[in-house]
Order: C-alpha cells, then sequence, then structure tokens
C-alpha cells in the first residue's frame, strides 16, 4: 500500500513539475498574439490582390503587343516571344476571358491572310509556268492537231493533275496558346505564401492560448 502512494506522489511530483515547465513556456509563448498573424496576413493578402492584377495587366499589354506587330507585319515572333516568356513566368496570366472565349486565345488574322496570300501567289506562279509544260506536253502528244480541238482538254487536263492547290493554312503558323502557372514565384505568388503561413500562425496561437489557459495557467 506505501508503495501504491508513494508512485502516486512522484507522479504527481512529475506532473507539476511538468506543469511548472510548461506555464514557464507559455509565459513566453503567450507573446505572441494572434492578431500580430491576421495583420500580416491582410497586408500581404491585399499585396496578392494587386500583385494578381499587375500581373493580368501586363500580360494584356503584352498581347495587345502581339496584335499591333500581327497588324503592321513587324517582329510577330519576336512579340509572341516575350508574351510567352512572361505568361509562363507569372500567375493569373490566363490569355483566354470569359466562358465563350476561343480557343486558342490567340489568332492571329493578319499573318493568316499574308500566309493565305503567300501561297495562292505560290500556287499562281507555279500553275503559270506548268500552263507552258502543258503546252509543249500536248503539242507532242497531238503534234498533228495541236491547233484543233483536242488542244484544250489536254492542257486543262495536265494542270488539273500536275498542278498545285492551295492547302488549308495550318493552325500551328498563326494560332497560339500559353498557359499560365497555378503559382508562380513572383511578388504575388510569395504574398499568396506568406498570407497562408499568416492565417496558419494566427489559428494554431488561438487554438494553443485557449488550451494553456485551460490546462496549465
Amino acid at each position: 500500500m506505501n508503495g501504491h502512494v508513494l508512485a502516486s506522489r512522484y507522479v504527481i511530483i512529475i506532473i507539476n513539475m511538468n506543469k511548472r515547465h510548461l506555464h514557464h513556456f507559455w509565459t513566453k509563448f503567450r507573446l505572441l498574439k494572434p492578431w500580430y498573424f491576421l495583420i500580416i496576413a491582410v497586408v500581404f493578402g491585399i499585396l496578392c490582390v494587386f500583385s494578381l492584377r499587375n500581373n493580368y495587366q501586363n500580360m494584356t499589354v503584352l498581347r495587345d503587343a502581339v496584335y499591333q506587330a500581327d497588324k503592321d507585319n513587324n517582329d510577330v515572333p519576336g512579340a509572341l516571344n516575350r508574351l510567352r516568356t512572361y505568361v509562363y513566368a507569372h500567375m493569373n496570366t490566363n490569355l483566354a476571358s470569359g466562358p465563350d472565349a476561343v480557343y486558342p486565345p490567340i489568332q492571329l488574322k493578319y499573318t493568316y491572310d499574308r500566309l493565305v496570300q503567300a501561297q495562292s501567289a505560290q500556287v499562281a506562279q507555279t500553275n503559270s509556268q506548268l500552263y507552258t509544260e502543258a503546252q509543249t506536253y500536248c503539242q507532242q502528244q497531238n503534234s498533228t492537231d495541236f491547233s484543233g480541238r483536242n488542244r484544250v482538254p489536254c492542257i486543262t487536263q495536265y494542270v488539273n493533275s500536275h498542278g498545285l492547290k492551295s492547302q488549308a493554312v495550318p493552325d500551328s503558323l498563326y494560332k497560339f496558346s500559353f498557359a499560365s502557372p497555378i503559382w508562380s514565384p513572383d511578388l504575388a505568388g510569395w504574398s499568396i505564401v506568406i498570407t497562408a503561413l499568416s492565417l496558419l500562425a494566427a489559428a494554431v496561437l488561438f487554438v494553443a492560448d485557449r488550451w494553456f489557459k485551460q490546462n496549465v495557467a
């Protein structure tokens, strides 16, 4: 019986010692107030909103520069590369806007028109040269009646079978889409991290403070 009493007293002594250590720790720990971190969270939350907005505005400036370069036929690849580099490196720079936005979001109308015109000119030039070849060929095939009624069908058939025809312009030449990252290591991204960590710290401090008051104070 005495052994059980001594063991119980020993346990009580250990608990009291632990409580004293916890109380000593709590006297220092409670100097950190949850609202300190709430203020930090609010400040960086506001900074995050403005940074995200700034990212999007910078993207729109670069996107407009691409459209202007396309219209003026002035260094379109360079403008596209600057837009691509920025979008890949910054969050909240999604090129598509609205539920009914076209895809891919960058579609260069003037580049498309220039490609179609260049292709049409090439086809016309090639077929014009081919027409001379067709005349020579048909003359050889119908040397006795080259000026007769068999000449035109022969030339037409030769041009149709050997000539070039306009093809659809590949989408990759005038349609583009660049994906914005979910998180980026810029001012907006780090502001989100600090805001989230500050809110987490405030929640932990609030719960810990209540626990210390109920179990240690």
